[in-house]
């Protein structure tokens, strides 16, 4: 366990290091600068602010740099606000970060729950409406949801706020968040679950008197779980960088907004910091996933 534990890290390393590479080396390609969109401000001063910020050195040279700061943990300023971009991205990702939790906690819970119920009552009338559903909104993208649920509850009829203090308003932001993992975790869970209640231990269980539901949840819902803990990482990280257009759409200050707002400002600092923050999630969430495999089922080498 150890000796994978740390050849998956160093193997993150590796990824986060190419697509901070990537990521700088093609922001850098688009023709433009950050300070081209200020029209109040003459060439000299472009000059001393391209020079400040080690804009006029060449590209690779500018990344080493960047590294080089990086690896003392500095994000650097922000272009256009000056301020710390390691603070913006700790204020923002609280925000991120809850909503992303609240939905990842519902779409496993309530995905969990329908297959189960799906694989119990097979081609019955329940089974039936959680496949509509789960086929909705698995087809219908979370921009379309969350504006349909904007022009219904927040607008139409004024029940939740669009965006305020309370926590009302992440009520609509968690459902569009969670419809289409839970619509996922649903479909998952009903066919491990099918699979797991045709096995032969199962049918022996029943064959003692086991109760039927301590079949289900003590045997056939465990083995069923493994698919299931297999898409919990990517969720994660699918919720957390999918929250972009949601939290732009329910104007939510957290993560994704502001890397909306860097790219749409050319401010390098903070799209390079917000890409290399949300890829060590993506990566660390699936890290923990192939490590809950063991937990889950012991018979599980990690190699």
């Amino acid at each position: 366990m150890t000796r994978y534990i740390v050849k998956r890290v160093l193997l993150a390393i590796v990824s986060v290091f190419i697509i901070c590479a990537i990521t700088f080396f093609a922001m850098n390609a688009i023709p433009g600068g950050p300070f081209n969109s200020e029209k109040a401000l003459s060439e000299a001063t472009k000059q001393v602010l391209e020079q400040r910020y080690n804009l006029d050195k060449p590209v690779p040279v500018q990344f080493a740099l960047y590294l080089k700061n990086l690896m003392h943990g500095d994000f650097g300023v922000s272009l256009k606000t000056g301020r710390d971009i390691k603070d913006t991205l700790l204020s923002c990702f609280k925000v991120s970060g809850r909503l992303g939790l609240t939905a990842a906690v519902l779409a496993v819970f309530a995905g969990i729950i329908l297959g189960s119920m799906a694989a119990l009552f097979r081609n019955g009338p329940i089974d039936r409406i959680i496949v509509f559903f789960t086929t909705l909104f698995t087809a219908m993208p979370s921009f379309v949801f969350a504006t349909f649920l904007m022009l219904v509850f927040c607008i139409k009829l004024q029940l939740l706020p669009v965006w305020d203090a309370s926590s009302k308003s992440l009520i609509l932001p968690v459902i569009a968040l969670a419809a289409y993992p839970t619509a996922y975790v649903t479909r998952l869970t009903k066919t491990s679950m099918l699979d797991s209640l045709g096995q032969d231990y199962i049918r022996t269980a029943r064959a003692k008197g086991v109760p039927m539901v301590k079949v289900i949840f003590k045997h056939a819902l465990r083995n069923a779980l493994i698919p299931v803990i297999t898409y919990v990482g990517p969720m994660l990280a699918y919720i957390l960088t999918g929250s972009l257009v949601v939290e732009n759409i329910f104007t939510i200050g957290g993560l994704g907004q502001q890397f909306v707002k860097s790219i749409n400002n050319r401010d390098y600092p903070m799209i390079m910091a917000t890409t290399i923050f949300l890829a060590v999630v993506m990566v660390i969430c699936n890290l923990l996933s192939d490590i809950a495999y063991k937990v889950v089922d012991p018979r599980i080498t990690l190699d």
